[in-house]
């Protein structure tokens, strides 16, 4: 097995005292020393050569020596700006200009187009926007090749247009200027335009050199923002800043990122490189680090230390979704084998082999980077260094050259030193009055039986089952006062049936025959399915039990010694009398007070006791609820949410529902799972959020870890980071596969460490950053009243912007709102959270349905998270249906809905078509199969398939939507001015909402004058 790559020795910086570099002549490239490269020389077309020389010119060409950072870095955030002139897209182009006169200069290779993290960005323009209000202000379009120069190219100087150049064309992706009410009065806008710009050396904040001093900003109250070097394709205004009462617009955000992103494949062996966003569709390499579908950072150059993260408020998270899906075209992690003796760790912090590891005296003994403790290579593990320090086998192992990969764990790392059995599924469902009436049991069977004889053909080509899923034991409990067992034995002509009436004192009455294999026994489990909505059809039972239900499966896994998942169909509150008997605690008029937190806590104990028992023994429980009233979703949800699993709440539920439990059953899981994470000494990790446990301060405990959940750690500072070596972070995981196996998953990152604010706020990430928000804020309501908890959020947002603002952004009018380039959507999506049924529910959303949603977005990854709260509006009539690219999505904003169009929404719960009165009928016609507006039938969740292209094509990128989310996405058909309409509306999160919640427009108002208070 041979890795893709071959990492070399990274390059070392110069102090920030030394002189500084400058842009390289064209030619540079082509004379790259050869020991530049990370990794091994890659093909011809896509050279890899090193970021920056380590010196002058004088440099000499051999490698530098071996540090324990193995991966190159991103710029050293001293250097000071370059021009950009005018780049057509293309491997060959050139970055980077003369720099102004004062600077020495000395060359240096260029980076490739694919790293773009690394570019060297160009002096913004010292020409400021119309600050005129009401008007949008001019941008460039996606297909623009440089947002920099939009009027003249530059003169060869490289030197930005001057006040006066012709504008930039407008966005591509705006419908139109915003209305003359959205901005500020006009003279809170500043002096005119000519006079907002210094001489030019102090616009691009690049004071003259001395003797010994830096050439870039030499302390905080002196440095301006820097060029943005993270996020080509949007227009700085006054260096990478946004300083103008105009919309910045999500919309032109993601198209720039695919512009610039999308193209080139994303490789991740240059430290402290941002991902492109989660809305740009690309393609990973694995050069060292792990890939953001497995991690995703809040910033990609963390402070130096305590206090400048303190200063900055921004949060310093990783959201770590550790057995995440891959794309057809990427490698799944590699499995390694070590042998009987296991993987191979650091004696101190017991931190496993991968690429941070420094191996020195010839080989025999190595460097952790994370504690610096220095271990003795085991001999069978021994190999030969080569002239760069590097292993002569690093690229024949995955753990020396790839950022994720697998350890097989030898029988030490299993519970109790045994090899663990293949895991079992018990079905336990719900027989009362309730879920007879409504169909759940007859559905629910119904599928089980589709799924047993899916089982039973054992054909994986034909079927969604996995190889794996042939061998699990599956089991079946019904339930309402009392539990019945089924003996299933493949033996028996008929299905036997066990009651167990003293829930009290819950037991298996039988262990023989209760977990089997499906493909031995099909044939009974199938009588038993046809029989169970028979026997329970004429029941008058409505008293239903909860706790003992999840106790009888736990038994029942205990008796069976193996680990295993419980999928409990229930459908009302457990009022009978037994353990976790529940009592209705339903009173909206808590809504809005101090004790509305206790409707979010769970009403008893004995839940939590529940989980702790269950994650010992690797029982994991889903949850699918099918209420038609009140059934204290807060507190049914613990042991789920505890122990790994999921909860699905459904109102109108068969295609879900069926769509869900079949996706739930073949998806990947591990059981037995325990995480940990590992930090290079300065940061340590301190807080965590999702659905796990934690008996410790370090380990999180799962019953059951799936491919959809996350796990979201906070880092905390508790000594000095060095920006020579950066922050290294390493997630491992331990689990049980769907085979038996036990298996330890690694995922290694590293990142950059910054001692000014301005590189901070240039590597961070916005959808990260949100997601970490609406995350804590989601916790928080368990202990704090909901407006803290929003006040919170406000004033920590806030204190972010005006720590920019007074340390970065360049001297300007108060009556400017000056946002850091990447952060310019911040406003936007932190006003979504604050407006989100959790923190600001409307008259008509259940506590249920708060607490449901609480706890879904506890584990969503931040693809999931961002659409859930910012949701996809596409202009149906813009699809060009002979082509594979998605019309450019459009505001969430009624006035950006054309009566004459038909629009798709999506937020990853649900699919919206929204129908116009005066949509075209050729439009109708080719989408419902009927010209006229009238005759569409609302009520309809799935589109006829029609035989015409436009037909084909959308349901095809419908079921691309579905595919992409974790839970199936009903389609709900919604006509302009219908009842249903109502319901889409909520979903359109510009707009001011019917709970209160503020506009785009008044909560950027709202920002401004908190971030004016701050800093006055």
């Amino acid at each position: 097995m041979s890795a893709p790559y071959t990492p070399a020795a990274p390059p070392t910086f110069p102090p920030a005292s030394t002189a500084p570099s400058q842009p390289p002549p064209t030619e540079a490239v082509a004379r790259a020393p050869p020991h530049s490269y990370y990794g091994a020389p890659p093909p011809a077309q896509h050279p890899f050569p090193n970021a920056f020389s380590s010196t002058g010119p004088t440099q000499p060409q051999a490698p530098p020596p071996v540090s324990p950072q193995s991966f190159p870095q991103a710029p050293p955030v001293s250097q000071p700006p370059f021009s950009t002139a005018q780049v057509p897209p293309g491997p060959t182009q050139s970055y980077g200009g003369p720099l102004p006169p004062t600077q020495p200069s000395f060359s240096r290779p260029l980076l490739p187009t694919s790293q773009p993290s690394t570019f060297p960005a160009g002096p913004p323009p010292t020409s400021t926007p119309s600050q005129l209000p009401g008007v949008m202000q001019p941008q460039p379009p996606v297909s623009q090749p440089s947002p920099y120069h939009s009027g003249p190219p530059p003169t060869s100087t490289g030197f930005p247009p001057q006040v006066g150049a012709p504008p930039r064309p407008p966005f591509a992706g705006m419908q139109g200027p915003p209305m003359a009410s959205q901005g500020p009065p006009m003279a809170s806008q500043g002096p005119p335009l000519a006079s907002q710009g210094p001489p030019m050396a102090q616009a691009n904040h690049v004071p003259p050199t001395q003797p010994g001093m830096p050439p870039g900003p030499i302390n905080a109250s002196l440095s301006g923002p820097p060029p943005q070097l993270g996020m080509l394709g949007y227009p700085p205004q006054q260096n990478g800043e946004h300083q103008c009462w105009c919309f910045f617009t999500q919309i032109q955000v993601i198209e720039d990122d695919k512009a610039n992103k999308g193209s080139e494949p994303f490789t991740t062996g240059v430290r402290g490189q941002a991902p492109p966003l989660v809305t740009t569709k690309f393609q990973v390499k694995d050069q060292g680090n792990a890939s953001p579908r497995y991690i995703r950072c809040t910033a990609y150059n963390i402070p130096c230390n305590s206090d400048m993260a303190k200063q900055s408020q921004v949060p310093l998270a990783a959201v770590i979704k550790p057995l995440a899906p891959l794309p057809p075209d990427e490698t799944p992690p590699y499995l390694v084998d070590h042998g009987e003796s296991g993987p191979i760790r650091c004696n101190r912090c017991k931190a496993y082999m991968c690429p941070y590891m420094q191996f020195i005296e010839g080989g025999r003994r190595f460097q952790c980077g994370f504690c610096s403790c220095v271990t003795e290579v085991p001999p069978h593990y021994f190999q030969h260094l080569d002239h760069t320090g590097k292993r002569v086998d690093c690229y024949d192992r995955p753990e020396l050259s790839m950022g994720s990969y697998e350890f097989t764990a030898t029988v030490d790392y299993c519970k109790n030193n045994k090899i663990p059995q293949p895991p079992a599924f018990i079905f336990l469902i719900d027989v009362s009055y309730n879920a007879v009436k409504n169909g759940m049991v007859g559905i629910i069977c119904q599928e089980l039986k589709t799924l047993s004889s899916l089982i039973h053909q054992k054909n994986t080509e034909n079927s969604f089952i996995s190889v794996e899923r042939l061998f699990f034991a599956f089991g079946f409990v019904t339930y309402n006062k009392v539990l019945h067992f089924y003996n299933v034995k493949a033996s028996l002509a008929q299905p036997q049936m066990m009651v167990v009436s003293d829930v009290a004192d819950m037991f298996v009455p039988l262990l023989d025959g209760f977990l089997v294999n499906v493909s031995e026994s099909r044939v009974v489990i199938e009588s038993l399915l046809d029989q169970i909505p028979e026997m329970f059809a004429d029941t008058r039972e409505t008293e239903s039990v909860f706790g003992p239900v999840i106790q009888a499966g736990l038994e029942a896994l205990k008796a069976a010694d193996c680990a295993g998942k419980l999928f409990v169909c229930h459908s009302s509150l457990p009022i009978a009398e037994a353990p976790g008997k529940l009592k209705n605690r339903e009173d909206k008029k808590l809504v809005g007070t101090d004790k509305e937190k206790s409707l979010f806590q769970p009403q008893v104990s004995f839940y939590n006791t529940l989980a702790k028992e269950c994650v010992a023994q690797g029982c994991c429980v889903d949850l699918f609820l099918f209420p038609n009233q009140y059934v204290d979703v807060a507190t049914l949800g613990v042991v789920p949410t505890s122990t790994g699993g999921s909860i699905y709440k459904y109102t109108y539920f068969q295609e879900r529902f069926l769509n869900d439990l079949r996706r739930d059953v073949q998806k990947q899981v591990g059981f037995d799972a325990l995480m940990r994470v590992r930090t290079s000494t300065g940061i340590r990790a301190t807080d965590f959020f999702g659905s796990f446990y934690m008996s410790n301060t370090t380990d999180v405990e799962l019953a059951g870890l799936d491919c959809d959940k996350t796990v979201t750690v906070e880092f905390r500072h508790d000594d000095k980071l060095s920006e020579e070596t950066g922050a290294l972070m390493q997630c491992a995981v331990l689990y049980t596969s769907c085979s038996g196996q036990r298996r330890l998953r690694i995922h290694n990152m590293a990142v950059n460490c910054c001692s000014q604010l301005a590189d901070l706020y240039r590597n961070c990430e916005t959808d990260t950053i949100i997601n970490f928000f609406a995350k804590y804020a989601y916790r928080s309501v368990l202990g704090s009243p909901i407006k803290n908890v929003r006040d919170s959020l406000v004033n920590q947002c806030a204190q972010i912007l005006a720590c920019y603002r007074k340390n970065c952004a360049s001297p300007s009018s108060a009556g400017q709102l000056i946002l850091p380039e990447c952060m310019k959507l911040l406003p936007v999506y932190l006003n979504c959270v604050l407006k989100s049924d959790v923190l600001q529910p409307g008259a008509d959303v259940s506590l249920d349905d708060r607490a449901y949603l609480r706890q879904l977005v506890s584990t969503l990854d931040v693809s999931e998270s961002h659409v859930f709260f910012y949701p996809r509006l596409l202009p149906l009539q813009k699809l060009d249906v002979m082509s594979m690219s998605l019309p450019v999505a459009v505001r969430n904003s009624e006035e950006r809905l054309s009566r004459g169009g038909v629009y798709l929404l999506e937020n990853g719960l649900n699919i919206f078509l929204w129908v116009g009165v005066n949509a075209q009928q050729e439009l109708l016609q080719n989408i419902f199969g009927t010209p006229a507006f009238g005759q569409i039938d609302p009520n309809m969740t799935s589109l006829p398939a029609l035989d015409n292209p436009f037909s084909k094509r959308l349901r095809e990128i419908i079921e691309s939507f579905r595919a992409q989310r974790s839970r199936y996405m009903k389609l709900m058909v919604v006509k302009q001015e219908d009842k249903l309409e109502l319901i889409f509306k909520h979903f359109l999160v510009e707009d001011k909402s019917n709970n209160g919640g503020a506009s785009y427009v008044d909560f950027l108002c709202h920002m401004h004058k908190e971030i004016r208070q701050l800093l006055s």
